[in-house]
């Protein structure tokens, strides 16, 4: 990614950091709290993949808590706190696991408004299942403050191949005159991208890494040029990088200080921490 004219500004609390890079913020601190000083309405889009209470190695026993209520209730605490600093026309994309997406989606129904519910598919899962059958999904919400809340969505950004027009060449005899299906289409509310794998050219060493091609759908279709991303939980910075390469503002929250500098060096920054 090319670097023009950086400008820098570092601030050091104890051990945690927080940097400005031409307009994008980096935080090396815990979320709640750098999300509670940030003004109200300040952001365009936020994509959080939070840690999913599932007991996964972050390096620093961020993913587990005394049991589901207290993680459930320390979720409601940072998807308050994003939609606080959520504009009006904003979106809010959310990710969890399975078993605790009901949760936060009934609270998120109940509080703001939830536009689609997504399902991430993906080719394998991680852990091969005996006796179940294994997981090859993930849920995303798709939300908004409220129902009226009039939000960015880029249709024609992300279109996908309609393989009924394309490839089957089907003929809609609805229409008068009868005429061909599109060859293209909004993509529907379930994706299919493989996960990121080792050797893999984007990959980080990272338990939990999201594909970019999943990050750029997001943020093509919610937001454009100049707009505000937030990525409230940003481990292997994929949302940042995302949304730099396709110009726009990024603000980065990570606790774990490596996954923060590994995350820099992602973005383009690799000396200035």
């Amino acid at each position: 990614m090319l670097k023009v004219n950086v400008i820098v500004t570092i601030l050091i609390v104890g051990v945690n950091f927080m940097i400005e890079l031409n307009g994008n913020e980096f935080y090396n601190k815990d979320c709640i709290e750098v999300l509670k000083s940030l003004p109200e309405k300040s952001v365009d889009l936020i994509f959080a993949d939070a840690p999913y209470n599932i007991g996964k190695d972050f390096g620093n026993n961020s993913d587990k808590w005394k049991d589901a209520k207290e993680y459930l209730n320390w979720c409601y605490t940072w998807i308050d706190e994003c939609f606080r600093v959520l504009k009006d026309n904003g979106t809010f994309y959310i990710m969890t696991s399975t078993q605790y997406m009901p949760y936060l989606d009934i609270y998120c129904s109940e509080n703001y408004f939830v536009i689609n519910r997504i399902v991430w598919t993906y080719d394998s899962s991680g852990v091969q299942a005996k006796n179940k059958f294994g997981s090859l999904y993930e849920p995303i919400l798709m939300c908004t403050k409220s129902k009226k809340s009039k939000y960015t969505f880029n249709a024609e950004d992300i279109m996908v191949e309609a393989k009924t027009g394309s490839q089957r060449k089907l003929i809609d005899y609805r229409k008068s005159p009868p005429q061909p299906y599109n060859t293209k289409k909004v993509p529907g509310n379930v994706w299919d991208f493989s996960r990121v794998r080792f050797k893999m050219k984007e990959y980080q060493n990272h338990p939990t890494q999201k594909p970019e091609a999943l990050l750029e759908r997001v943020i093509l279709a919610s937001s454009n040029k100049g707009d505000v991303v937030l990525d409230p939980f940003s481990g292997s910075f994929t949302t940042c990088k995302v949304a730099l390469d396709l110009g726009r503002k990024c603000i980065g929250i990570e606790l774990n200080s490596e996954y923060f500098e590994q995350g820099l060096k992602r973005c383009g920054y690799e000396n200035e921490v």
